[in-house]
């Protein structure tokens, strides 16, 4: 055995004493913690960007087909599929919000929380299961509850007004023209179109309020304010 290659295995685990030593790691965990809450900043940021981006896209949809009554309704068929592959989008970045956000919550009630009231931890192998999650990174909620929380925070809104502007294109803004006529697709009739753009918002709804339990980290939702908020 050489010394270059104790001297590799002894580096590799120097982090592994700072476990044994309660300044050491007192000292090094909030560095870490401010490295998830940037991690979760960014993390949002990227959500509002993708928001932002679908938000204009349908905006400048609807300007473009209600200031014309030549447009077809149908252009706004693509605004429903615009949003659906933005829903998609966004609803991975939510699950790598939602995993640097548990992080930053679990540091907060077994360390800070602890520190500030010692009244013991949530969470009693609390180093072992983040030290575990370090290792192997596992998201924290399903991609349907991504979806669904999305879908009721943004896109429900935003599906409906799309849904809402194509029903009025082609009936109110097109009084000369039955409406089955305007919705028809090429070779597709009207009422077809209808039935299917009926499917997928049954879809959406039911994805929208699928989800029986909250698996998000965040417990402030559907909680009373609490009582040094009022004084």
């Amino acid at each position: 055995m050489t010394t270059h290659d104790s001297l590799e295995r002894e580096d590799q685990e120097v982090a592994g004493e700072i476990a044994h030593d309660a300044d050491a790691l007192l000292s090094t965990i909030p560095h870490y913690y401010r490295g998830e809450v940037s991690q979760t900043n960014n993390a949002q940021n990227r959500i509002d960007q993708t928001t932002n981006w679908v938000v204009t896209i349908i905006a400048a949809l609807l300007s473009v087909v209600l200031a014309d009554p030549s447009i077809s309704p149908n252009l706004l068929l693509v605004g429903v599929v615009v949003l659906g592959i933005f829903l998609s989008y966004e609803a991975r970045r939510y699950r790598f919000y939602d995993l640097y956000r548990s992080r930053v919550r679990f540091v907060q009630q077994n360390v800070f929380a602890n520190a500030l009231d010692p009244k013991g931890v949530e969470h009693s192998q609390w180093r072992e299961e983040l030290g575990d999650d370090l290792r192997y990174p596992k998201f924290k909620v399903t991609l349907l509850e991504a979806l669904s929380r999305r879908i009721r925070r943004i896109y429900g809104l935003l599906f409906v007004i799309v849904g809402l502007t194509w029903v009025v294109k082609i009936t109110i803004l097109t009084p000369e023209t039955a409406w089955s006529d305007a919705a028809s697709l090429s070779g597709v009739p009207g009422e077809a179109v209808a039935g299917v753009l009926s499917v997928v918002y049954l879809c959406i709804a039911v994805v929208a309020f699928w989800p029986s339990s909250r698996e998000a980290t965040g417990e402030i939702h559907g909680e009373e304010p609490g009582k040094w908020k009022r004084e």
